[in-house]
């Protein structure tokens, strides 16, 4: 059914399943600033080895990427070192909103943080969301940190200015369900989820300890099944939000800080819930493909896919990983449907877990 690029005569298991080349439009690859838990050569090689092909990385760095000369530099720096492409969100508060201009003409978003954050980049009232919003170019995605009545305000900045407004890691029930009535009154809302939220509850948090503490936090089970019942319709991306610190960060006595690794779980875990029913694969490349795409205007990949075998069940993880800071939160659980190779650029760059 499919044909190895390396031979032509050599054919691949007809069991498999070809996805093209997945996207994740949020993740944080700790450049600049943090480099000791994850730059962009190992986020991308996590990347890859997960399946995706296309990484939208965080601005809430050190320092932030708020100015042009800074966006600028970075995003170079990406290109240079990334195995696959990397575009990184600018981001904005009111002292730097002059920089707005320049930066909508390159960068492909925009991460406004309503909700605490590491950094200056915390907007704290809807008059200054506003300000921010309307500098930002209507055809880009302005994307929000928001939780609870944050993410009312968002809704409320979408409707006042017409304007599409995107939800990162929506994670409670009662909010997707306001999203949901959002786009049933025709606002131009868009939402994304996280793995760790439909696969991970607050009793899990009490197992993991530090390791299980991320921004937002683990919900009840309620609210795990509220964003399932959401998956199929108003739920538009599934986004890892990879997170990731170092061990010894994560065990510190005081205020270890949140986030958790994600990128090579993100598909398996994926492919476990097609396994169990819970979607088709056709969803699941909307979610982590068609709408990621759409939404942010990102370019196509030639001769770029993911081959899986839906029938494996492992024990993941499967492979060394390859985020620097070396552990997951999924670390012994087990799975379904192993991804055996992701071809890039019609080259293959991935095989059983390796990178080649």
């Amino acid at each position: 059914m499919l044909k190895n690029e390396r031979d032509e005569n050599e054919m691949v298991n007809p069991n498999w399943i070809k996805l093209p080349g997945l996207v994740d439009v949020h993740v944080h690859l700790r450049v600049p600033g943090g480099e000791h838990k994850e730059d962009f050569r190992s986020g991308t090689a996590a990347a890859l080895v997960g399946g995706i092909t296309q990484v939208m990385a965080m601005p809430n760095t050190n320092p932030p990427l708020t100015d042009l000369d800074t966006w600028r530099h970075y995003q170079e720096q990406a290109e240079w070192e990334g195995l696959c492409p990397v575009y990184l969100y600018c981001g904005a508060t009111m002292a730097s909103l002059e920089q707005l201009t320049m930066l909508g003409r390159i960068a492909k978003a925009l991460k406004i943080y309503l909700d605490p954050t590491y950094g200056q980049l915390k907007v704290d009232n809807e008059e200054d969301l506003l300000h921010i919003a309307q500098a930002w170019p209507r055809d880009k995605v302005l994307s929000l940190h928001a939780e609870g009545d944050n993410i009312r305000m968002g809704i409320r900045v979408s409707e006042k200015l017409e304007r599409p407004v995107h939800f990162c890691h929506v994670s409670r029930k009662d909010e997707i369900e306001w999203i949901a009535t959002a786009k049933r009154d025709g606002l131009p809302v868009t939402c994304e989820v996280t793995p760790h939220h439909l696969f991970l509850t607050q009793a899990d948090a009490q197992r993991l300890g530090p390791l299980g503490d991320m921004r937002p936090r683990l919900a009840e089970q309620r609210d795990v099944e509220g964003l399932w019942d959401r998956i199929g319709s108003t739920i538009d991306i599934v986004a890892t939000d990879h997170a990731p610190h170092t061990l010894s960060e994560k065990s510190a006595a005081q205020n270890p800080p949140p986030g958790v690794p994600g990128l090579e779980s993100a598909l398996p875990l994926m492919l476990t819930a097609v396994a169990e029913g819970r979607l088709s694969m056709a969803r699941l490349k909307a979610l982590m493909y068609d709408n990621p795409r759409r939404i942010f205007n990102l370019p196509e990949q030639a001769d770029t896919w993911v081959e899986v075998d839906p029938e494996e069940s492992y024990t993941f993880p499967d492979h060394p990983l390859y985020t620097k800071c070396g552990w997951s939160p999924y670390d012994g659980m087990q799975m379904q449907g192993r991804i055996k190779r992701v071809v890039l650029d019609g080259k293959e760059v991935v095989k059983n877990g390796i990178i080649q």
